[in-house]
């Protein structure tokens, strides 16, 4: 991790911790970051930011959890609007417990959902709404 990526990991934002105006972080800078649930229990990591082009907004976030060292991860489409940041430890929460999780629609690294499909989307959405 270099100097500028710790600065702004630094500066993460949620719409909870804006207090004037938008703050605008690139994709780079959350990911690699935590996610844990509310029990304080690690769920993954932030692989990578799903982007609606049409929308102009972030639609998931991929959590790699499960293996070691990038190893066996199983990966999953977490809806952006499902997590919280967590602005003391710098990272994300996500309101899942860890057999949950287990179950969630998920895929492997080498085979992806199509993300744009309505029925997949449909899926995902409902499975992390409460």
């Amino acid at each position: 991790m270099n100097v500028s990526t710790m600065q702004a990991r630094d500066s993460h934002a949620s719409a909870d911790d804006i207090q004037d105006g938008p703050v605008l972080l690139s994709a780079s800078t959350i990911t690699g970051d935590d996610v844990y649930n509310m029990q304080d229990e690690e769920l993954g990591r932030i692989q990578d930011v799903m982007l609606d082009i049409k929308d102009g907004n972030i639609r998931y976030v991929v959590l790699a959890s499960g293996g070691f060292l990038g190893l066996g991860d199983r990966l999953f489409a977490v809806p952006w609007k499902a997590l919280r940041h967590d602005k003391i430890n710098k990272r994300f929460t996500l309101d899942v417990d860890v057999e949950r999780l287990k179950n969630a629609p998920g895929f492997d690294k080498d085979q992806w959902p199509n993300m744009a499909d309505a029925t997949w989307n449909a899926t995902v959405e409902s499975f992390y709404t409460r």
